[in-house]
């Protein structure tokens, strides 16, 4: 059977915690693993800008051997006059993987129903769990473990990246909790999945409506932009809305000591984040850049063998 990886929990705490584990290794030895050694084709796919996933996935092919080929879906066919079941068919025919960056979770879905071929998303609407395996990876390289840990998400906790911090982090067992103002909280669906998780694996889900109790004693600290892209236009009432849960030193002091600070970039200095804890010591948010390539390849690497 063909595994994909759509969202956090497409994959189980024991595959989780091996995927980690490979790319530690792959961190070290590079050009260790070379699954699309010939080479083999993987398709990336952009509906979106990019610049750490276009860059972290075409290195990643690269270096396991492959190529990557990089489709812009504005100069293709896909979802114009052809649809994604369609693409999806042809796609499978040709290339080893497909990797998608796009915005409805549905349309991965779809291509992921008809392709025949492992298919990742790398940003959705939705989720974004590639981001979540290279936090997760950061961590464990800065604290030596992820259960037992306490990650305090605060700022738009109904994105994305809410999402898969709830997932991701409760497939990891860690005790997640997660902070924003109202009508920017997390879909009860959601929290439902997470706590079922985390149930099993001994972490725990909170959701504040301030963020304080959020990050009391936080092990580790992370925030998102407030204005995703597609969101430029409600920018002025998205500052207002967020007032308050800028992650300046005065907030950051109320985790642990030595918490550390993550930002799946990009970041806006003075608004989600302030500058002094951006660029300051407690921030690890270039390590957290770099293991996307880490993660992501063990990732490819691990769907490779599952067919």
């Amino acid at each position: 059977m063909v595994r994909h990886f759509l969202k956090d929990d497409d994959i189980t705490p024991v595959e989780q915690a091996e995927i980690l584990r490979r790319a530690l290794q792959l961190k070290q030895a590079p050009y260790s693993v070379r699954p699309f050694e010939g080479p083999k084709t993987v398709a990336l796919i952009f509906d979106k800008t990019s610049t750490r996933t276009r860059v972290s996935f075409a290195v990643g092919v690269s270096d396991l051997g492959g190529a990557p080929l990089i489709i812009d879906s504005q100069s293709s066919q896909m979802g114009a006059k052809e649809s994604i079941a369609d693409t999806a068919r042809v796609l499978g025919r040709q290339v080893a993987q497909i990797v998608w960056r796009t915005y409805a979770q549905t349309g991965l879905e779809e291509m992921a129903n008809y392709a025949g071929v492992p298919v990742i998303n790398s940003l959705s609407d939705s989720y974004h769990p590639c981001q979540i395996l290279a936090d997760l990876l950061t961590v464990q390289e800065h604290k030596g473990q992820l259960a037992g840990l306490k990650l305090a998400y605060v700022g738009d906790a109904s994105n994305n990246m809410a999402n898969s911090y709830l997932i991701g982090g409760a497939t990891a067992g860690m005790h997640v909790a997660v902070a924003g103002p109202a009508g920017y909280l997390p879909d009860p669906g959601i929290v439902t999945r997470a706590e079922l998780i985390a149930a099993k694996t001994g972490g725990s889900i909170e959701i504040h409506g301030e963020p304080h109790a959020a990050i009391q004693n936080a092990d580790v600290v992370v925030t998102d932009t407030w204005v995703s892209m597609g969101q430029e236009s409600d920018k002025e009432q998205r500052l207002r809305d967020f007032a308050g849960y800028t992650i300046d030193s005065a907030l950051m002091a109320q985790a642990k000591p030595d918490a550390i600070f993550m930002h799946c970039l990009p970041a806006y200095r003075g608004y989600e984040v302030s500058a002094e804890v951006l660029d300051g010591p407690q921030s690890v948010i270039w390590d957290e850049a770099e293991n996307r390539l880490h993660a992501q390849k063990a990732l490819m690497a691990w769907l490779a063998e599952q067919a």
